[in-house]
């Protein structure tokens, strides 16, 4: 098992790193009070192999509780129980501009200066920082830099990161555009099914609507600029640390055009290799509410 305990300065990227280490496949908890350290160890130990990386951040939020920290490793040598502490440290003037820019206050100077905070902080963590296996210093380092390190660091040989998941969502305009998207396409510019009797009542993923709406030039045309923009924008969203990518397509109902888009798009990228969803969050609306007569 590879046990790692994640601490350093507040501001210096403990969340960032955290987010790495689970994205590279370790079970992560955040906070947990040091009193605590030793019975979670000893329960993870205890999984017979079915966890076999944790990573365990720590910090000054312990309060009182912090001072516990040194014997629950004791506790831990003495059970022959590895572990490794990565010490995330920045320089001040970095940390107090991070501060500055997230109107934050810092929890050892709610009240004060946060260059007071930093210096109490500094000196409380001073001997666990001298005990660390690794230290990163994350002053000139970008998010992406961080999880490079990270990577580096605690992720096996060849082992890639969980890779960007994405789900292309069929939406109608009139029901609300989908709050938790990334990217929106609006396809009312192609001729509406709706208004041919024949495909009326079909939807996007019956092949009578998907033929009309995919025979357009203006429908192909933009297939192929879209088609185009995901493959610029995917390996740029990964590179920035991105998980899950929300692509949604709306039309006016939500079950013609933007279905038979979403489908046609959806076959694209798992053509492609990406990891893939499809939604058609309104397909059946207009049926449901009466809107339609079959």
């Amino acid at each position: 098992m590879r046990f790692v305990i994640v601490t350093g300065l507040s501001g210096a990227g403990k969340t960032q790193a955290m987010r790495s280490l689970e994205d590279i496949g370790y079970f992560c908890v955040d906070n947990l009070p040091p009193t605590l350290i030793s019975k979670f160890a000893e329960a993870c130990f205890q999984t017979d192999g079915k966890i076999d990386k944790i990573a365990l951040a720590m910090d000054i939020r312990g309060g009182k509780f912090f001072d516990a920290f040194f014997e629950s490793l004791k506790y831990m040598e003495k059970n022959e129980h590895k572990y490794e502490i990565l010490y995330l440290d920045a320089k001040d003037e970095v940390l107090i501009k991070r501060y500055k820019e997230s109107r934050r206050k810092h929890p050892l100077s709610p009240e004060g200066r946060v260059l007071q905070g930093i210096s109490l902080e500094r000196a409380k963590l001073s001997e666990i920082r001298n005990r660390a296996d690794n230290i990163i210093d994350t002053s000139k380092l970008s998010i992406w830099d961080l999880r490079q390190k990270i990577s580096e660091i605690y992720g096996e040989e060849g082992q890639k990161e969980i890779e960007l998941m994405i789900t292309v969502l069929s939406f109608g305009f009139k029901y609300g555009i989908p709050v938790d998207s990334d990217l929106v396409f609006d396809v009312r510019f192609i001729p509406n099914p709706f208004y041919i009797p024949e495909l009326k009542q079909y939807s996007g993923n019956d092949e009578p609507v998907k033929k009309y709406v995919m025979g357009f030039d203006v429908t192909k045309e933009f297939m192929k600029n879209l088609q185009n923009m995901m493959e610029f924008l995917i390996p740029n969203y990964v590179k920035e640390g991105k998980r899950q990518l929300i692509v949604s397509i709306g039309c006016t109902g939500g079950r013609h055009r933007s279905v038979a888009i979403a489908n046609a798009i959806y076959q694209e990228l798992l053509n492609k290799g990406h990891k893939v969803n499809i939604e058609h969050r309104d397909v059946e609306e207009d049926v449901n509410r009466g809107g339609m007569k079959l």
